[in-house]
């Protein structure tokens, strides 16, 4: 980890030669110096990581050279705060040359640069043991990795890690007795690692199971209980309500939400999980919003304490998951040590065989160990290689108490994949750490705290964005990182996770290291103050609606707030104490204007920042001294101002800005709008000046655009300029008028893959044909909200071959829908929400072949389902929500073993739900 850090400064150092020479002068030589000095350690430190934890002298000397290069970043930082502020208050750079290179500015970084570099010498001079290569290129070298990267890695699949035919069906046995009892639970019990959850999912998400229960929810617990999330996430499953009824359950303590929940249950066959559950007392406090419900409702428990299974339902004896056999062992590593494309024959060498065999004993039979183990050793692909691997874990378990060995086995397997990482990799894995147990990590957020963090160096083959993309596919191919959900294109990462102990592993790495620090909020306080200390990131988890946080943090780079989706206020007292900053979130919550303190202007080294306000907002001139910021996410509700400074920071990379109200609009179009390097740009209001200067033209990177129309007649002559952006894939169009809109110009998106339009769309018959029917051919998401055409799209849209994921809101205010036979031949997920008229829907036979989920929404009017229904075998789950007619509902619904007189149209849809 300490080559990581070493290698920011040496790219910190990097950046200020490059963008701040002409403020060095006579001290650019001893600037070089100094960095040649770090690479030089840089050098060193690769094989750190395989010495550290068995020489105490060693371990000293590399904390050492860490402080030195967080010292050298300070030097830095400090310096480009200094020049920055010069700059700003005399604003023409000849004036400001000529003050900060008086002798005194420039003595002092001198002597701070040549105070670091002599005792990096002195470091140097007494590693005698240890040889220091003088080529300047480490074995895991930013430049090496990107060649490593440049192959495509396989994204890794959900798939069971291990075979479990009998406790599936143990468990499926138990859940689906028709026990008519209260609180009746069924556990799964064993050690973090072991498979618990994975044998749980595979249970919740099984045909016959999703057949026997009416509603099902999942949640996970995890060590810090929150009783009123776990309540409210099941509560808004069971009722999917309205957002008005969305806001008076939030507002509901947690009496009113336990006598909500139970009363919405007591009529339905539930079955509800809760996953890795650590405590009996959680248990108590939900025990009472859970009622007996119809025969046969069951609660599910994962847990890693039998007594807690044991407590919940003495009836139910729990299925305890055991250790995988020696033969079990071996084969689950061979799946991943030996991949046939990169290990061909060898994978029957005897010497391979030899070493394996001896190295996944030490995993103890844990699953999670025995495959972070195999993806370890796929990444070797020599005898030499495994023989050091396998040295490496006897090495360390020859000097634990012989009672700690198995678990500690399985700890330093898992020490081993990290130390394994090439050292960009290490901080990008440890920065996972400061996200709270279980919570599911979006891609796009991660990557962008990457960057702004410095992890991902500037490429000239490699777009970051993309590079960092290519970091986390690496991290997951090595199993440090699961995939949770796949984006619309079924293929790419659109969130991940880390497991329990992963977690554990990063956050302790994380603290070790001196890296990240998470800060609990003492649970009477609303106060959290920070001590002064080497730590370079901090991460709050909140415990209440507000945190003040006051102290002192003159080195603190990050400050993150990974709140969830309830709005939890933070309050800074004085921005002067973060100076250094580099990543920030701010929340607040108010019914009047918030007015953003003027004094965020000074945090100059700002790259990522991100705003979330309930009301209006009024940002302050001083944004437009954020000279670094790379990344800015406002989210707001009523109105914003923004100054025109903020659209002149050429190193804005991403700028979303939109509101939570579909009423509002975007933020106004500015003439001296020039960011080339513009990738990702929401939600923008463009007028006639757009199209006059062709300033569109301009964002040649652009991949990601909202834009927020007023007037009709700018729609066709932006459309037109927008179709020469080769990079765009995404794009969201709102129109705020009532006049005709021409989309013709969108036939010419050829490398558009997602696309929204939002608002009125005047439809009447035309000589041309359908409105939609300039739809680019290649588009795989797409959402209609607000549209009201009046003529039929399906017939236009299911000739998209390509969509897979259709949302129409409000879309079509026709009574009468057709889904041709081989129509929406890739369609994998349908929702049709708010379609008041319609009365009549038909779906041959053939259409939307590959259809998994349907779900349908407020559709009042819809008399009955279609009868094509029934030739979609691929159906595995249909929702019906909110308004839906009695008929239509009666018709499906089997009541008392009573089949309605449609069922035979769904009854091969394992889930089906009906709120």
């Amino acid at each position: 980890m300490e080559e990581a850090i070493v290698s920011l400064a040496v790219e910190r150092i990097s950046d200020l030669l490059i963008h701040e020479a002409v403020f060095l002068k006579d001290v650019k030589d001893q600037v070089e110096s100094l960095r040649a000095e770090l690479k030089r350690m840089q050098c060193f430190l690769k094989d750190a990581d395989s010495k550290f934890e068995q020489d105490a002298r060693f371990q000293n000397r590399v904390w050492e050279i860490r402080d030195l290069a967080y010292d050298a970043e300070d030097a830095i930082d400090s310096f480009i705060l200094k020049a920055a502020h010069q700059r700003g208050f005399h604003g023409i750079v000849k004036r400001f040359t000529s003050i900060f290179t008086k002798p005194y500015h420039l003595h002092k970084i001198g002597v701070q640069v040549k105070a670091i570099k002599t005792e990096l010498q002195n470091i140097s001079e007494n590693l005698p043991a240890f040889e220091i290569p003088g080529d300047g290129e480490g074995s895991s070298s930013i430049f090496k990795v990107q060649q490593r990267l440049r192959r495509a890695y396989s994204h890794v699949e959900e798939e069971d890690v291990v075979s479990l035919e009998v406790s599936t069906k143990d468990v499926m046995t138990k859940l689906m007795t028709e026990e008519d009892r209260p609180h009746a639970v069924v556990s799964i019990v064993g050690m973090g690692g072991l498979g618990k959850t994975t044998l749980a999912r595979k249970v919740y998400n099984h045909v016959d199971v999703r057949r026997h229960f009416d509603f099902l929810a999942w949640f996970s617990i995890s060590q810090q209980c929150k009783p009123r999330e776990v309540l409210l996430s099941v509560l808004k499953k069971v009722l999917s309500p309205s957002n008005n009824d969305r806001e008076k359950i939030k507002k509901m303590d947690e009496i009113e939400l336990t006598r909500t929940l139970f009363d919405a249950l007591k009529e339905k066959r539930y079955l509800v999980v809760l996953d890795d559950i650590w405590r009996s007392e959680d248990w108590d406090i939900l025990k009472p919003a859970f009622p007996r419900g119809r025969k046969g409702s069951k609660i599910l428990f994962t847990t890693r304490n039998r007594n807690v299974a044991s407590r919940a339902d003495s009836c139910n004896t729990p299925i305890e998951l055991s250790f995988l056999t020696d033969d079990e062992s071996w084969n689950l590593l061979c799946k991943k040590a030996f991949p046939r494309s990169k290990m061909g024959s060898q994978c029957c060498s005897e010497e391979f065989v030899k070493l394996g065999k001896d190295m996944v004993k030490k995993c103890g039979g844990l699953p999670l160990a025995i495959v972070v183990l195999g993806c370890l050793l796929a990444t070797k692909q020599s005898v030499a290689q495994w023989e050091m691997v396998h040295k490496n874990i006897h090495g360390h378990l020859n000097e634990l108490p012989h009672q700690d060995r198995q678990y500690g086995a399985v700890n330093r397997i898992l020490v081993l994949s990290y130390n394994d990482l090439p050292y960009p990799l290490k901080p990008c894995f440890l920065y996972l750490s400061h996200y709270p147990e279980d919570r599911e990590i979006p891609k796009k957020e991660l990557i962008r705290l990457w960057i702004a963090e410095g992890f991902i160096p500037e490429n000239e083959e490699f777009l970051m964005e993309d590079l960092g993309e290519k970091f986390l596919e690496e991290l997951i191919d090595r199993s440090l990182v699961q995939v949770s959900r796949r984006d619309y294109t079924g293929t790419n990462v659109e969130t991940c996770r880390v497991h329990d102990l992963l977690r554990d592993l990063c956050t302790k790495k994380a603290r070790e290291e001196k890296f990240l620090e998470i800060i609990q909020q003492p649970l009477y306080e609303l106060e959290v103050t920070l001590a002064e200390s080497m730590l370079r990131r901090i991460s709050i988890h909140p415990r209440h609606s507000k945190v003040y946080l006051k102290g002192e943090h003159p080195k603190l780079r990050s400050l993150l707030f990974p709140h969830s989706e309830k709005l939890v206020e933070l309050c800074i007292s004085k921005y002067k104490s973060f100076k250094f900053l580099r990543v920030l979130t701010l929340a607040k919550r108010g019914n009047k204007w918030w007015h953003v303190s003027t004094e965020i202007g000074n945090l100059q080294h700002l790259r990522y920042l991100k705003l979330y306000y309930n009301n209006k907002m009024i940002l302050p001139r001083s944004f437009g001294r954020l000279k670094n910021l790379y990344t800015l996410y406002i989210k707001f509700c009523d109105d914003i101002v923004i100054p025109d400074g903020m659209f002149k920071l050429e190193r804005l990379r991403h700028i979303v800005i939109k509101s939570r109200k579909y009423s509002s609009s975007g933020f106004r179009w500015r003439q001296g709008f020039t960011l080339k390097n513009i990738e990702t740009l929401k939600f923008i209001e463009v007028d006639e000046k757009a199209v006059e200067n062709n300033a569109v033209l301009r964002w040649t990177n652009i991949q990601s655009l909202g834009i927020v129309f007023t007037i009709a007649k700018y729609v066709k002559p932006t459309l037109i300029l927008l179709a020469k952006l080769q990079r765009l894939k995404s794009v969201s169009l709102i129109f705020f008028y009532g006049s005709n809109t021409d989309l013709e110009p969108l036939s010419q998106y050829y490398h558009l893959s997602k696309l929204k339009l939002l608002g009125r769309i005047e439809d009447e018959p035309h000589p041309n044909g359908h409105v939609l029917k300039f739809l680019p051919s290649n588009i795989v998401n797409l959402t209609l909200v607000f549209c009201k055409l009046s003529q039929d799209p399906m017939a236009v849209l299911e000739k998209l071959c390509h969509l897979r994921i259709l949302y129409l809101q409000q879309a079509y205010i026709g009574s009468k829908m057709v889904c041709s036979a081989n129509g929406f031949p890739k369609l994998d997920y349908l929702q049709m929400s708010s379609l008041f008229e319609l009365e009549e829907w038909e779906i041959e036979e053939g259409a939307m072949p590959c259809l998994r989920e349907l779900e349908l929404i407020d559709v009042k009017s819809l008399r009955m389902l279609p009868e094509g229904l029934r030739y979609i075998t691929t159906l595995q789950e249909l929702n019906l929500m909110l308004r839906i007619s009695s008929s239509l509902k009666e018709r499906i619904e089997v009541i008392d073993g009573k089949e309605g007189e449609d069922f035979y149209k769904v009854r091969h849809i394992p889930s089906i739900h009906i709120i």
